[in-house]
């Protein structure tokens, strides 16, 4: 039985009709997945993680110890030379997922008399990474450069000072000001950190955004995951060799943990291989999914839906509909007719924020948008 504070709790989400649960897949029509370029189900991708286990004879089920005990495999080293020059970054450090690398990054960086920026919608992985630090941190609104500025300038020089945030937002699809934020961050001595968890494999012909402005030499450090566009699983930070070092000795997420197995690795470097021999090619993945969120977007009007929608170029797509009870409704309706497009409750974003989040693939057909969103259209009318 559990304790009465507890069970308050779940009442609670129950009568806010915010209760979450664990539901099995249903083969509906992909709107809510992350996987972008539908790489997670890409058989090439699959047979490629195979041969790169073959060739380096590593015929085991898992990594057997972190990574600074026995789980240190071949494959890691190999991995993070071609994600460094993948993304053009000095060097890179494997980590086990994303929420992983922003708990280690943000917990051990920053010191104490450090002050952290952050934008207020960053995600929870940073914001509890933050939590976790010695440093002071406070928020400047979303993607308000102006604020930011104005924040900086009350900070004594004499502070370290790390500004977060993402190339594109989780819940809302849109992105900030990059180059505007690293000039401010330039002229005040600040380190910029950037989130690159649903742009990795999207933006800039799947490199990110941070790459696309051209910016990776003025980014202190960069996160990419991958159990996003890339369909596997695991996350990188890019940065210097000497932060690197840092992180592999006071990160405590990569110190304290069982290491990714070499499976997982193997598939890291084949969906990057994948990716780079794409290049700029119109049908490639990455093109399909652009058109389609184009597609998506000059659909809207069509149907009478670019108020609901927030304004952005990524392939997440948010629809406000006020209310857990109301966007759960308009979120069932469209599962009946065969659409996967999942409800965004509150507290995940706040009361009265609730939306249906469209995550757009390479996969998805024209057919499918303009059906969805004529349903859409017609559930909320």
């Amino acid at each position: 039985m559990l304790p009465k504070k507890l069970q308050h709790k779940l009442d609670k989400r129950s009568n806010d009709n915010s209760l979450r649960t664990l539901t099995p897949q249903r083969d509906l029509v992909d709107f809510s997945s992350n996987d972008y370029l539908g790489f997670a189900r890409d058989k090439g991708i699959y047979d490629r993680a195979h041969e790169i286990l073959q060739k380096n004879n590593l015929y085991c089920n898992g990594s057997s110890g972190s990574r600074l005990l026995s789980g240190n495999h071949a494959l890691f080293a190999f991995a993070e030379a071609e994600l460094a020059k993948f993304y053009n970054a000095a060097d890179a450090l494997i980590f086990n997922s994303g929420y992983d690398a922003n708990v280690g990054f943000f917990s051990a960086v920053p010191q104490r008399g450090d002050v952290i920026l952050y934008d207020e919608l960053v995600h929870a992985s940073i914001r509890d990474g933050i939590q976790m630090s010695l440093a002071k941190a406070y928020k400047f609104k979303h993607n308000d450069v102006q604020d930011l500025e104005q924040k900086l300038r009350k900070l004594s020089v004499a502070m370290q000072v790390y500004v977060v945030t993402e190339s594109v937002f989780s819940m809302d699809g849109d992105s900030p000001n990059l180059r505007k934020m690293a000039r401010i961050c330039d002229g005040e001595f600040a380190h910029l950190i950037v989130d690159e968890a649903h742009a990795a494999g999207v933006l800039g012909r799947g490199h990110g955004l941070v790459e696309d402005l051209a910016l990776s030499q003025r980014v202190f450090a960069r996160l990419v995951t991958f159990g996003k566009a890339m369909g596997c699983h695991g996350a990188a930070i890019l940065c210097d060799a000497d932060l690197k070092s840092f992180l592999v000795n006071f990160a405590r997420s990569l110190i304290y943990t069982t290491a990714l197995p070499p499976h997982a690795v193997a598939t890291i470097i084949a969906g990057h291989e994948a990716l780079n021999g794409m290049g700029g090619n119109s049908t490639s993945p990455v093109s399909l999914l652009q058109d389609n969120i184009q597609f998506f977007k000059s659909q809207l009007p069509v149907f009478n839906l670019q108020s609901l929608f927030i304004t952005g170029d990524s392939a997440i797509q948010s629809a406000i509909i006020s209310g857990n009870e109301r966007v759960k409704e308009v979120s069932e309706k469209l599962k009946l007719e065969g659409f996967s497009v999942l409800p965004i409750l509150s507290p995940t974003v706040p009361a009265g924020d609730e939306r249906l989040r469209f995550c757009l693939h390479s996969y998805n057909s024209q057919e499918e948008i303009k059906t969805v969103l004529a349903l859409l259209a017609k559930f909320v009318g």
